[in-house]
Order: structure tokens, then C-alpha cells, then sequence
């Protein structure tokens, strides 16, 4: 990877190729893997350990609060990393080990709590934990490896490539279970523990996370400290900053972020309702079982279609991914994504009134919409105002915005379906939805228009070859 030889004094980062983007960003294939079979089964384990559906949420909440935790001071410890391996490589791999630890131990809660005679409610939400933190720790690398590595011009195109891969993880992670019961492997387990399914769905799971982790280890090669610094104009880049400074930079966060923030905090809150909901959603309002029915044969096929359907809105993501750097190209970064957005809010409200199961794909065609803009335009609308030598750092603090409307969801949704809804958590689904309409109207009321031109969109992507 040669730099361009623009000025002695200051240097452009060079174009990369789309195999070059490709490659950097594999193993988010792995991760978004690991994520989408999580999301789909975690709540459906934890209801065959014996949690009710009022109690879920709040075992979610180990989710986005290890996230709180974990990405800024990854992120800050990326930025002051300089190792043989990598800037941000080394925390690809810790996490990738613990997560597929994480894979393995989870479904098996209940034998290993034979063996230990412990609580396997608390020791599923151990694992759930370590998986959430492994996954933080190898993510938010990610994130920040488009910023280190890509001319600020291909942001939105780094960031399309990373959604489609994380659309194919999720499909085969959300679908996986679903598959294995279709070549015959079994989808009950007796009372209190995990069927076959989701346990080797769980296992392949940790398998490809390891190989996809290790592909972007060996095929990417990151800037040196000195090529940092040419393209500073020589200025050094700043190798070593207290922890403290975590503080003082969100509190200096760019306003940008702050108002991009606003609609991240109800496009996320509709997301985990989403993700915590579905499977009793389904249930209750579309089986017709009673909400304390968490162990038959019914409830079992709920949580294989919230897999399907998850699976499904991962694969439409994938295709709109494509599309979002030409229709920005037309309509701008910020209007697409409020398009996207409303598209998402009005799927999840239609699965109130869709009651035929085999026509729910057409509720996830919105949210394939909208995940493919969630995970792209918020990120490439950003990188222009975050300077260099804290990428890592600001990519953990904007966590914050996705984080903490799941801690709020997290503690107060359960009780909201319990006691508002009568543990008929369909109703919430479409309150989710509401929220993610507020988060398109916020889009173009809050969010300040890009700078770039419809010209410079255009060469952003004749600049990408093969």
C-alpha cells in the first residue's frame, strides 16, 4: 500500500481497492454472525431457563451496558496502540477468542449448572455478558479501522461494505437454527434446556467468527505511527493520552455527533424493542399462545420465525446497502437515511396488523432498509467532524447514543408490556415503531447537511476499484 505522493509536507491517504475494503472489514462477517444468532435465540434460551416475558428486558440490558462500558475504553486504548500486530488488530482477536467462549458456554447453561449446581438464569447472564463484551471489544475496532484506513471521501462506501458483510453474517446467523431443523436436527429440548439446534447453530457461530477474524488479521496491514503522522502534514500523531481525557473528549464532542446522537437514541430504542419483543410478539399475537406459555412445541416455532424473519430483514439490508451511496447521490446522506428510517418505523408497525405469518416478510423489507442505513450513514455523516488521532475514541463515545436507549428500554420495557399491556408485547413492538418514525423526522430536523456534492458522491464511487 504505497502513499500518494501529493506534498513532502502533507500526504492523502491513497484510495483503497474494494477487495482492500473487502478484506478489512471480514470479520465483521464473524461478529455480526455471533450478533444476529444472539439476537435472534438469546431471549427465546432465557425463556426455555425459565425468565418470564416481563423479565427479559432486563436481562438485555447486559448488552448495552457492557457496550457503555467497553467501547470508549477500547477505543481510547486503540488510539494509544502501536503494536507489532496493528492498531486495532490485537483487540480484533481478544474479542474474537472470548466471544466464541462465549458461543459455546451460553446454550449449555443448564449442564453446566448440573456440574456446578448454580443458578443457570444467573450463569446464562455470565455468558450473555461475556459474549456482549467480547463482541464490543472486537466491533468497535471496526469501526474505527474505516476511519484509520479510507480517505474521508470513500467513509460511505467503507461503511456500505462493512453493512453488507454484517447483513450476511446476520442472515446466516438469524437463519442458522431454522436451517439445522430443516436437515433434521431436532428444535425441543425437555424443560429448562437448549435444543440441538440453537446449540450447534451456536458452535458454527464460533467457528466462523475465529476464521473471519483471523482473514482481516492477515490480509490487512495497518498505517505505522510515521504514515499517521505524513498524513498530518508531519505532525506527529499523538501516541499517549491519559484515560481521564475519555471525559474531556465527550465533553468536547463534535456537534454533529450530538445531533446525529438524538436520532441514534430512538432509532436504537426501536431496535432493542425489536430484538427482546419479537418472540413473544409472535407468540401471543400471531399463535395465539398465552404469555406464560414459554416451553411448547408452539412457542418454539415463534422463536425459529423471529430467527427467519431477523435472518430476512439482515438479507434486505444487504441489497440496500448497494443502494445507499446512489440514492445519497440524488437526495442527500440525511434524507436517505430519514427515508430509511421511516421505512423501518412503518415495518414494525405493520406486524400488528399482518396476521398471516408467511406475509411478514413484508414488514422486514422497511427494517432491511433501515438497519442498512443505521449501520452506514450515521458513520459516514460523522467521520468528516471526528479528527484523526481520536477515530477510536469518538467511535466508542458515539456508542453511547445506541447504548443508552437500551438501558432505558431495558429497565422500564418489561415492566411497560407487563403492566400496560397485559404481557402482550405486540403493543410495544409498535411503540418501537412510533420511535423510529420520531428518529426520520429528527433526521431532518436536527442533523446538519453534508458537505459533500452530488460530483464528489459520484467520484466517491468511481474511486472504488477492483
Amino acid at each position: 500500500m504505497e502513499l500518494s505522493k501529493t506534498s513532502p509536507s502533507r500526504r492523502k491517504k491513497p484510495n483503497l481497492s474494494m477487495a482492500q475494503i473487502i478484506n478489512m472489514s471480514m470479520g465483521f462477517l464473524g461478529i455480526q454472525m455471533a450478533f444476529g444468532l444472539q439476537n435472534g435465540n438469546a431471549s427465546r434460551i432465557l425463556a426455555n431457563f425459565g425468565a418470564d416475558v416481563h423479565e427479559l428486558s432486563w436481562f438485555w440490558l447486559v448488552a448495552p451496558i457492557t457496550g457503555l462500558i467497553v467501547q470508549p475504553i477500547i477505543g481510547h486504548m486503540g488510539d494509544n496502540t502501536w503494536s507489532p500486530l496493528g492498531r486495532r488488530k490485537p483487540y480484533f482477536l481478544i474479542g474474537a477468542v472470548l466471544c466464541a467462549i462465549g458461543l459455546v458456554m451460553l446454550p449449555n447453561a443448564a449442564s453446566v449448572t448440573q456440574m456446578m449446581a448454580a443458578s443457570v438464569l444467573l450463569l446464562a447472564v455470565i455468558f450473555l455478558a461475556m459474549m456482549d463484551a467480547a463482541i464490543n471489544v472486537a466491533m468497535e475496532p471496526f469501526r474505527a479501522l474505516v476511519g484509520d484506513m479510507l480517505p474521508k471521501h470513500q467513509g460511505t462506501i467503507g461503511f456500505s461494505v462493512q453493512t453488507i458483510l454484517i447483513g450476511i453474517g446476520a442472515v446466516i446467523g438469524s437463519k442458522l437454527p431454522n436451517w439445522l431443523t430443516k436437515w433434521g436436527v431436532s428444535n425441543s429440548a425437555p424443560k429448562g434446556f437448549v435444543a440441538d439446534n440453537v446449540i450447534f447453530a451456536f458452535y458454527i457461530g464460533a467457528a466462523v467468527l475465529i476464521l473471519s477474524i483471523l482473514y482481516t488479521i492477515f490480509t490487512t496491514k495497518e498505517y505505522s505511527p510515521e504514515e499517521f503522522a505524513s498524513f498530518e502534514g508531519g505532525k506527529e500523531v499523538e501516541q499517549k493520552s491519559k484515560f481521564s481525557d475519555i471525559f474531556k473528549d465527550f465533553k468536547n464532542a463534535p456537534s454533529q455527533m450530538k445531533k446525529l446522537g438524538i436520532v441514534q437514541f430512538f432509532s436504537w430504542f426501536a431496535l432493542f424493542t425489536m430484538w427482546v419483543f419479537t418472540t413473544s410478539a409472535l407468540a401471543t399475537h400471531h399463535f395465539g399462545l398465552s404469555p406464560d406459555d414459554t416451553h411448547s412445541a408452539e412457542f418454539n416455532k415463534a422463536g425459529d420465525l423471529t430467527g427467519s424473519l431477523f435472518g430476512s430483514y439482515n438479507l434486505y439490508a444487504i441489497f440496500f446497502a448497494f443502494a445507499l451511496t446512489p440514492i445519497a447521490k440524488f437526495i442527500g446522506k440525511k434524507q436517505t437515511h430519514a427515508l430509511a428510517l421511516a421505512c423501518g418505523g412503518l415495518g414494525l408497525i405493520s406486524m400488528y396488523f399482518i396476521k398471516d405469518i408467511n406475509s411478514l416478510w413484508i414488514s422486514m423489507v422497511g427494517l432491511g432498509f433501515a438497519w442498512a442505513s443505521i449501520l452506514a450513514m450515521p458513520y459516514a455523516m460523522l467521520i468528516d467532524s471526528i479528527p484523526q488521532k481520536k477515530m477510536g475514541v469518538y467511535m466508542g463515545i458515539f456508542n453511547f447514543f445506541i447504548v443508552i436507549p437500551q438501558i432505558i428500554n431495558g429497565i422500564f420495557g418489561g415492566p411497560i408490556v407487563s403492566k400496560v399491556f397485559g404481557s402482550y408485547a405486540i403493543d410495544y413492538v409498535v411503540v418501537g415503531g412510533v420511535c423510529m418514525l420520531l428518529g426520520a423526522v429528527l433526521t431532518l430536523i436536527f442533523v446538519k447537511s453534508e458537505h459533500d456534492s452530488p460530483k464528489e458522491i459520484e467520484e466517491e464511487i468511481q474511486q472504488v476499484h477492483f
